[in-house]
């Protein structure tokens, strides 16, 4: 089944993301893992191609896992900047061997010691996009950015660079994560306006320790604002505290989501299944009502 039609059954989805291991010995540990999650019943379940794209074989192997064995849906990220245009196809061709139906095509970080861009390699995800859609009958994810794209200086130009992805032949699209739902009320204000109709899932990241802060400030440029970094100041040095207080702002974040009419929601999990669990738990009358 493809990801777009269980977007347009115009219910509630609730998804998650899980990151493959680095080495093969984390493999059963993160499967373990991604069980876990599988049992709160998500509309689907991503997993990312990881750092430099050195974790692609597992992401085909856990994605295969979660559609044959746990039964759920899975999306299969798929990067372009860390692998040649050859090696990528091949990945395309493994992940339709496999039955895998769905794909968040994305550029990816630019690993160090590249030259990029190249001949050899796709410069861009619309790039990526077109090639995918050249190898078989895929359903496409995407990603975007309510805050902007840190490459991008102005705004308006990241809106007319993801017209231009999506009219390549995305089916949904994934923001990055953010921590004020206003945002991302604007993002999709902006981009329905520029003729962007596809569905857009927002990207929902439970904070749940000081350090995980950092590195999210570090990766992505986002914004938290003053009611959340009066939690991480309040609660930060009490793991216990810190993680409690970022389930109930995640919660909270969504509820107001949903409360809007957003009806398709990605989680972040960070491999995480007791924070997943926690989550769904505290909106366990609020989806079906």
């Amino acid at each position: 089944m493809k990801i777009i039609d269980r977007l347009n059954e115009n219910k509630i989805n609730i998804s998650f993301e899980v990151f493959p291991p680095k080495t093969d010995e984390g493999y059963d540990k993160v499967a373990s893992a991604t069980d876990e999650i599988a049992k709160l019943n998500p509309a689907f379940i991503s997993v990312t191609y990881g750092a430099g794209g050195g974790t692609s074989k597992n992401t085909a192997r856990i994605a295969s896992h979660i559609k044959d064995d746990l039964h759920v849906l899975s999306l299969a990220h798929l990067t372009c900047a860390s692998s040649t245009k050859e090696e990528v196809r091949q990945v395309i061709e493994n992940l339709k061997r496999l039955g895998i139906e769905n794909i968040l095509a994305l550029r990816g970080d630019i690993p160090e010691g590249i030259q990029f861009p190249s001949n050899d390699r796709f410069r861009y995800a619309s790039e990526l996009i077109g090639e995918i859609r050249k190898h078989g009958d895929f359903c496409i994810g995407a990603a975007c950015y309510p805050e902007g794209h840190v490459e991008n200086e102005h705004k308006e130009d990241d809106i007319r660079y993801l017209k231009q992805k999506v009219d390549s032949g995305v089916d949904f699209l994934t923001t990055q994560m953010f921590f004020d739902n206003d945002i991302h009320y604007n993002f999709l204000y902006r981009i329905r306006e520029a003729g962007i109709t596809v569905p857009v899932l927002p990207g929902i990241m439970p904070i749940t320790s000081a350090s995980q802060m950092k590195k999210s400030v570090e990766l992505s440029g986002t914004v938290f604002p003053r009611r959340f970094l009066s939690i991480l100041d309040r609660f930060g040095s009490s793991p216990a505290a810190m993680k409690q207080a970022g389930i109930a702002y995640a919660t909270d974040q969504i509820i107001d989501l949903l409360a809007n009419g957003v009806k398709n929601i990605h989680i972040y999990s960070m491999n995480k299944p007791d924070v997943a669990a926690a989550i769904m738990s505290n909106l366990s009358e609020i989806i079906r009502a």
